[in-house]
């Protein structure tokens, strides 16, 4: 008997729940669309908010700083792994979030990962949204300080547990900005002033709001005009940025203290350099470019209000281009994702563990490479299939 043969009833299982996930390859296109297996979809699942992932400037980016210096950084960054392309990027990251300083890591699942446990230990608390994402979850159980979740965005319950805190050696708060399942957003005011009155770190993930929200496509912070020296702003690249990688941006004690204790980035070889020259030039597009973001709003929006006019349950607060459809049963979802991809439209169908029990959903994620269109389409399928599915 193989040792691994408990694996294939696993699978059964999930596949019995409908939350078995399979493998696709995915051939990218311009203009929000894609290929798989085949056929040619317009791409509502994706991340690439800004279009910036097929923009040919990134990519002839990319290709000068291989052609120069290579693939490959060759080391971690404290080894030899940083150079010149990953020096100017952090210079671009800490101009473009006005800060002091920036440092990078492989992900942004490991700049939050790293970062939490590096802010915290044994001796320290930490309180973190119920629906933060996975990667702030596992930072703070990494960390091994005392885990306290609060319900989401509740700052009541929040404030509540701080009070009883006082004996911790540190505390920190954190949340993502734009929480990427439900599409609403932080109470970001709410939060530094808690963080301020119990004396408090507040780290703050900008992952989907980056390049997409702010006068300069900073963030939510920015647009919410929430400043502090207790935030600890961390981002990536890979979203609104168009390509890969984490960062974490602030004052230069805390760059340092991350460079000599964030231990994703100390024991991972250093971002690529394509990686580093394509991100430059985006920061760049994102500044010079603001009609990307202020196309993207202006889509969502139209998107969010004809959806909910058709009967779809869209949370209220959700803001920005992820666009959620509650469905509630994963099998429900699973065959209205089946029926968009029959009319050429990739959508998120998201099921638990990634959201709660009953509350499977479709996301949209719109993109301002998508032409009006394909987003008129969108709108006319979801009414259609609105009609011949009654929830």
């Amino acid at each position: 008997m193989s040792l691994m043969n408990w694996t294939q009833a696993e699978l059964a299982r999930l596949r019995d729940q409908n939350l078995l996930r399979d493998r696709r390859e995915v051939h990218p296109l311009p203009a929000g669309k894609c290929v798989v297996s085949g056929r040619t979809f317009v791409n509502f699942a994706s991340n690439d908010y800004l279009g910036l992932a097929g923009d040919p400037r990134l990519a002839d980016a990319a290709v000068a700083a291989m052609k120069e210096s290579g693939t490959g950084a060759r080391a971690s960054p404290l080894v030899t792994g940083r150079t010149s392309w990953h020096v100017q990027l952090e210079q671009a990251l800490a101009e473009f979030k006005q800060s002091e300083s920036a440092i990078l890591f492989p992900t942004g699942f490991a700049a939050n990962l790293g970062t939490v446990a590096a802010l915290v230990g044994p001796e320290d608390v930490v309180f973190c949204d119920r629906l933060n994402h996975a990667s702030l979850i596992d930072g703070c159980r990494l960390s091994r300080a005392t885990f306290r979740v609060y319900p989401h965005r509740d700052v009541a319950a929040l404030e509540r547990e701080l009070r009883k805190a006082g004996h911790y050696r540190r505390r920190l708060i954190v949340t993502d900005s734009l929480f990427s399942m439900d599409g609403d957003h932080a109470p970001l005011h709410e939060l530094n002033e808690l963080a301020s009155t119990w004396d408090a770190m507040l780290l703050v993930d900008e992952a989907h709001a980056t390049g997409v929200f702010g006068t300069r496509g900073t963030g939510l912070l920015e647009q919410q005009n929430v400043h502090s020296d207790r935030i600890i702003p961390v981002g990536t690249l890979s979203k609104g940025l168009g390509g890969q990688g984490g960062f974490v941006t602030g004052p230069q004690s805390l760059i340092d203290w991350l460079w000599n204790s964030a231990r994703t980035q100390i024991f991972s070889t250093a971002l690529s350099i394509p990686a580093c020259a394509a991100a430059i030039t985006a920061i760049s597009i994102v500044r010079s470019e603001p009609e990307r973001r202020v196309r993207l709003l202006q889509i969502s929006e139209r998107v969010r209000l004809e959806l909910s006019e058709q009967g779809w349950t869209i949370p209220a607060e959700s803001q920005g281009p992820v666009i959620p459809i509650v469905i509630g049963a994963a099998e429900t979802t699973m065959q209205l994702a089946k029926q968009l991809e029959e009319q050429g439209i990739l959508a998120g169908a998201i099921r638990p563990p990634t959201v709660p029990k009953g509350t499977s959903r479709l996301r949209i994620s719109l993109s301002a490479a998508h032409s009006d269109e394909d987003v008129s389409a969108l709108i006319t399928t979801l009414n259609e299939l609105r009609r011949r599915f009654p929830l």
